[in-house]
């Protein structure tokens, strides 16, 4: 009887019902969007590896480092492995087709970076030919590229057109791991720089190191930096975790505000779904002390008016939260170039179901206390 009534309450007046449930729906979406894209925005530092480090200039990233690094770092009791290269910052077509490009040392970045796999003929082609490179699956998907074809970046950190050809396309082992960059041979800059500019050839813009576990990784950092200390190009050696914590700090302020925005959103449909039961209990306040005279009780009006309020609340939530897939599936391709990788967690939808039954309660707290409340006598003056 009680759950019958609810229902039929909460659907006496649909347009308004369903004015409410979209907007709490779109509220709730919002809501796990932008907690998505914060989380994400953190993914790099999360699952960067145990056994990396990353050695770059003490002074700051943009000033590089000599080649000869490299030899010295090895020798350095714990590392198990060396490779190096520098950011490139090439352009393809125009600014508005980014992708991260890097020159790298083949052999030994594919060795330290097992995720990117790549099909064994395609790594071998890769590391003989100098002007040869590697794609992600997912950017060679945008530009409909296949092994064997000619790509020309734009330089803007070396200028200079520089031409590349395809040789392997690879395939994160993890569906998290970038699938958007291009990697090739920093030989192939190394040469170029010799002829057009040789005060900047032999140099490298940053150091990967692996170490023979993560226990030893502190201490392989404390005798990288001692090994280089009072020289003309000192170095900072850092775990990988603390290498990308430093990008991600850099923007640290936007993601605050996003967060901050994401919950001024939650609050905001509170106030609009209270108000909106609010209107709901004022209107029926003469029905409710004629339930009163039927015998119904203070907890069974209270009951009815709190039940309406979870029923609009929960639909709201479930339909943000089944609109939450296909929103994230759709930034995830249409958007790829900023978020190619937009997975929604179910830690998330959770939360947006909590948030929904939070939303729920509050806006039934008052209209609850207020119908339970009200004696007959002032509940029947309405009437008429």
């Amino acid at each position: 009887m009680i759950l019958k009534l609810i229902i039929r309450n909460a659907f006496r007046h649909r347009l308004r019902t369903v004015l409410t449930v979209i907007g709490i729906a779109i509220a709730i979406l919002a809501f796990g969007m932008l907690r998505t894209l914060v989380g994400l925005w953190s993914l790099g530092v999360e699952r960067s590896s145990a056994t990396r480090l990353v050695t770059r200039n003490a002074i700051s990233l943009i000033f590089p480092l000599p080649i000869s690094y490299q030899e010295r770092i090895r020798r350095v009791p714990g590392v198990k492995s060396v490779s190096f290269g520098n950011w490139f910052g090439g352009i393809y077509i125009d600014e508005k087709h980014f992708f991260a490009n890097e020159a790298v040392e083949p052999k030994s970045f594919l060795e330290l970076y097992p995720e990117f796999v790549l099909p064994p003929g395609q790594k071998d082609d890769f590391i003989r030919d100098r002007k040869g490179c590697i794609v992600g699956r997912r950017l060679a998907d945008t530009y409909g590229w296949k092994p064997g074809d000619l790509i020309t970046l734009r330089g803007t950190i070396f200028p200079g057109q520089w031409e590349f050809v395809l040789k392997g396309i690879y395939r994160g082992a993890e569906r998290s791991t970038e699938e958007r960059a291009l990697f090739f041979h920093w030989d192939y800059l190394n040469e170029t720089l010799k002829k057009s500019v040789p005060r900047r050839a032999g140099q490298a813009g940053f150091y990967m190191i692996g170490v023979t576990r993560p226990e030893v990784a502190a201490e392989v950092a404390v005798a990288v930096d001692s090994t280089f200390k009072n020289s003309l190009a000192e170095t900072l050696t850092e775990t990988e975790r603390a290498f990308q914590l430093g990008f991600a700090s850099m923007t640290e302020a936007i993601m605050i505000a996003i967060q901050i925005v994401s919950y001024v959103v939650i609050v905001i449909i509170m106030v609009v779904a209270a108000n909106t039961m609010a209107m709901t209990a004022r209107e029926r306040i003469a029905e409710y002390a004629t339930l009163k005279t039927l015998g119904f009780g203070a907890v069974h009006i209270g009951a009815i008016i709190f039940g309406e309020s979870m029923i609009i609340s929960l639909l709201g939530g479930l339909l943000g939260a089944a609109l939450t897939f296909p929103t994230a599936h759709w930034i995830e391709t249409e958007l790829a170039q900023f978020f190619p990788y937009f997975n929604v967690s179910m830690t998330t939808i959770g939360l947006d179901l909590l948030i929904a039954c939070c939303v729920g309660v509050v806006a039934a707290l008052f209209p609850t206390w207020r119908g339970a409340t009200i004696r007959i006598a002032d509940g029947l003056r309405r009437i008429g």
